[in-house]
């Protein structure tokens, strides 16, 4: 089956590892094409592609920087010429660089703005054309908790998070009419390439903050997106799901 013929053509920004790998393996299924953007390391998104093969789907990886309004268009033109539609948009991709908010560079607060919020809307504006057309689609954006609760260091990250809450709300009463919902996903702490830097003091301080006494792992996070993606979930729009342990309540 080629991309043109697939049943489902499901679009992940950030998919080379992390949540947005564990995304990639919970849509890979024989029925579905799966296109994803990377901006880092081609290694981890060849192997991206070759773990949903072994898992029966079909991947294709892309270098795009989403905060770049060229290459988002180009990277859609991509996935139109050869998919013909958009089923799924699930905008995953995100930096952090953190700093006290009185020493943060304006490079810092522009870099995590322009990926992590900008990145979601160019995405966005492209893939809500397409599924207009269709009269059907979903879109899941992936916050965090500290876009509800802020975060000490972290002003650009949770700003960036916050406003993704917000588009997420904006684009769901929009495109609602036409029978396509928009919801978010916030999660809390997730053992990823991003937090694994983070010293023994800080991750024992972060699971005092969560119920469950563990952290999140990236299935955690990709199967709740699966599940709004999904026919089951088609009531459920301008929600955001919070997937943290019990860490925000």
């Amino acid at each position: 089956m080629t991309a043109n013929t697939a049943k489902r053509i499901v679009v992940i920004t950030g998919g080379s590892r992390g949540i947005g790998r564990a995304l990639c393996l919970c849509f890979a299924r024989p029925d579905t094409q799966i296109y994803f953007n990377y901006h880092a390391s081609d290694s981890d998104a060849d192997e991206t592609q070759s773990l949903v093969a072994e898992a029966g789907g079909r991947a294709m990886g892309l270098r795009v920087n989403v905060a770049m309004e060229k290459e988002v268009d180009l990277f859609f033109k991509t996935v139109i010429s050869e998919g013909k539609r958009i089923d799924v948009l699930v905008n995953n991709a995100g930096i952090a660089s953190d700093g006290l908010l009185v020493r943060m560079k304006q490079q810092q607060w522009d870099d995590v703005i322009n990926t992590n919020l900008k990145g979601a809307f160019n995405c966005m504006k492209i893939a809500g054309r397409v599924m207009l057309k269709q009269h059907s689609g979903r879109i899941v954006n992936i916050t965090s908790v500290v876009g509800v609760t802020g975060n000490s260091g972290q002003a650009n990250y949770a700003a960036s998070k916050a406003g993704i809450i917000g588009l997420t709300k904006a684009a769901a009463k929009e495109l609602a009419p036409r029978g396509i919902t928009v919801n978010a996903v916030a999660p809390g702490y997730v053992e990823t390439e991003m937090t694994a830097d983070l010293s023994d003091k800080v991750r024992a301080s972060m699971l005092d903050l969560i119920p469950l006494g563990r952290p999140a792992r990236p299935e955690d996070v990709a199967q709740v997106v699966a599940f709004l993606a999904s026919e089951k979930a088609a009531y459920i729009t301008g929600q955001v799901i919070h997937v943290n342990g019990g860490m925000y309540m």
